[in-house]
């Protein structure tokens, strides 16, 4: 993956979670999924400025561990820490090329990881490595763009996103432009993996039990924007989660 373009956006990523989709969205439904990490150790894979980091620890995690391969995110998610101990430890890496530590962790969790693989062949690296860091039986937890998603369907300008095809074709699947509608916005460009592609990498590390799980938007958002503003998103889902053992 392009490291430059996360350097580059550095502590504006935060302003991702703001946008209704990822709010409404991605949060609730990837914490929902995840499920109670109390007394849990939680490695954090591209974890960026430390969200899901500091949110794990929150919730009762007794250690968390983020790694992403951009300085620039490590260094905020490092600042964030400093401005508001809660004991979360940030390392800089490429989780293709990651040494796993001497510990093994409870837990896994990969938000926006896979896509940004430069081939089938890194992307079961990464698989591997998530595998080897984790305890046996623990599970991993992934928040990816869907396979499935229809570029050709209703706009998702309204939940905060643009995504559209580049026209390029990577190895394990199209390339994908994605603009997060801030101010000023942000653009992003990866792969979107085919679904056959994250099953047989998943399993080629190791691991079993590989289960889809579809995006759901919080009784928050519905209150917030009502049922008829998410129709959308929800017949043609731009993200998907999956789940997965060790």
């Amino acid at each position: 993956m392009s490291v430059q373009q996360y350097d580059e956006i550095g502590e504006a990523f935060e302003g991702f979670k703001a946008l209704p989709l990822v709010r409404y969205g991605e949060v609730p439904s990837f914490l929902a999924m995840v499920g109670d990490v109390r007394g849990k150790s939680v490695l954090d894979l591209a974890s960026g400025t430390g969200f899901y980091s500091r949110e794990f620890r929150r919730r009762g995690a007794t250690e968390v561990l983020g790694v992403d391969i951009s300085g620039e995110m490590v260094a905020v998610a490092r600042h964030l820490e400093e401005r508001d101990p809660l004991g979360v430890r940030y390392e800089v890496g490429d989780v293709a090329e990651f040494r796993p530590h001497g510990q093994r962790f409870d837990v896994a969790v990969a938000v926006q990881l896979l896509n940004y693989a430069q081939d089938v062949a890194a992307m079961e690296r990464m698989c591997r490595n998530a595998h080897q860091s984790l305890a046996p039986g623990a599970e991993f937890f992934l928040f990816n763009q869907s396979p499935d998603y229809d570029f050709a369907g209703p706009s998702l300008a309204k939940y905060g996103f643009v995504t559209e095809l580049t026209g390029e074709e990577a190895e394990a699947g199209p390339r994908v432009r994605t603009t997060a509608l801030l101010d000023p916005p942000i653009t992003i460009v990866s792969t979107l993996p085919r679904r056959e592609v994250f099953e047989k990498c998943l399993r080629a590390a190791g691991f079993s039990e590989v289960t889809w799980v579809p995006l759901e938007v919080s009784d928050a958002g519905v209150r917030e924007f009502g049922a008829d503003f998410w129709v959308d998103c929800l017949a043609n889902p731009p993200l998907e989660m999956a789940r997965c053992r060790a």
